[in-house]
């Protein structure tokens, strides 16, 4: 049974119990907010629009390259340009999103272990931010230790989470394996037959008992998704996994029903009907990046060939028509966030999110 929510919540960027209270909504709700990863303005203004088009709730996330890309890709110091490049994103988003109507969940990707000191340092930049104004930049950040022992993925998470909790941030875990790469996260070679592609309910279970009394946090937990886009019948989705995960935290505590906050990555290409069973266990947030890169890319690609002369020159040279009001990159860049909005306008629909922003 699904429940509509009467929370309402500011519009902008949602951080601590406002973020808390998303999360609820979407699990009492039985819908999920899908995760955007960004690279620029045109990506999170697109976001924003099909957002506030939808009428739902979204979530902006940031990985390690996406952020150094943002900051732009000649700048002097990669490390700097990926903590300086989520610092400004983040920033963006807080001054647009209150103007778009729509509630954003600002948070970033995948950070294994060498990517610790990134994160540090985003959090570095949030306790500034919140002495401030009282608020963190950012709602979340995820930790992927999945490679890690599970004794040192939780510990590491647990240092983490303390010093996030501070600020009202919350976290997110990876257990089990995520097939695929994520920008330099992981491996293709994880993405097929690899028995750590579902996580163990025994481990969710500790990880809510050493977690659960520090902060907030979700979990990425893995039965069977794969980042990127595979063929038909080569990714064995088992949504069950999610199910047992719950059912077992719920009868060891005593809690309510759908205790843990759950999250999908790898959901570019997934079937429907899997989606649907995930989401039914408790998913409230679903990863996609591939399928929006792809929708990107196809409408510029689109563009250019309906002109292709205006690519090659400036004026024809056979007619000497100009074709400034054709290259302009306002025009082609526009072409590219409509196709990533078209393909989010499908996701809000199937991630029955569409219609149910808590923004007031």
């Amino acid at each position: 049974m699904t429940v509509v929510s009467k929370a309402k919540l500011k519009p902008g960027v949602v951080t601590g119990k406002e973020y808390q209270t998303l999360v609820q909504a979407c699990k009492e709700g039985g819908y999920t907010l899908p995760a955007v990863n960004v690279v620029g303005t045109n990506s999170i203004n697109a976001v924003l629009e099909a957002a506030r088009k939808n009428n739902s709730d979204v979530i902006i996330q940031l990985s390690n390259g996406g952020a150094e890309f943002y900051a732009g890709k000649g700048f002097p110091d990669s490390f700097q340009a990926k903590v300086l490049g989520a610092v400004s994103a983040a920033k963006h988003v807080h001054l647009m999103a209150q103007h778009y109507g729509v509630c954003v969940v600002m948070h970033t990707d995948h950070a294994n272990k060498k990517l610790i000191p990134w994160v540090e340092a985003l959090l570095d930049h949030s306790e500034q931010y919140y002495r401030e104004t009282g608020r963190p930049l950012f709602s979340s950040h995820m930790l992927d230790l999945s490679e890690e022992p599970l004794e040192e993925n939780l510990s590491e998470c647990a240092r983490i989470l303390k010093r996030a909790a501070a600020m009202d941030i919350s976290i997110e875990i990876e257990l089990g394996i995520t097939g695929g790469e994520e920008d330099g996260v992981g491996s293709d070679d994880d993405a097929l037959d690899n028995p750590s592609l579902y996580t163990q309910p025994q481990d969710v279970l500790q990880a809510y008992e050493l977690l659960s009394p520090l902060g907030h946090f979700s979990v990425a937990a893995s039965f069977g998704n794969v980042h990127g886009v595979y063929a038909p019948g080569n990714v064995k989705l088992r949504p069950e996994i999610l199910k047992n995960s719950q059912d077992l935290v719920q009868a060891t505590h005593k809690t309510g029903p759908k205790p843990l906050n759950l999250v999908f990555h790898g959901g570019s290409g997934s079937e429907q009907s899997k989606i649907e069973e995930a989401m039914s266990y408790g998913v409230f947030k679903m990863n996609i990046d591939t399928d929006l890169q792809f929708a990107f890319a196809h409408e510029i690609g689109e563009y250019v060939k309906k002109n292709p002369k205006a690519f090659q020159y400036q004026i024809d040279p056979e007619t000497q028509t100009p074709y400034k009001k054709i290259y302009d990159p306002r025009k082609w860049l526009r072409a590219g966030e409509e196709g990533m909005i078209n393909r989010l306008d499908e996701a809000f629909r199937v991630l029955q999110s569409a219609g149910k922003s808590l923004a007031q």
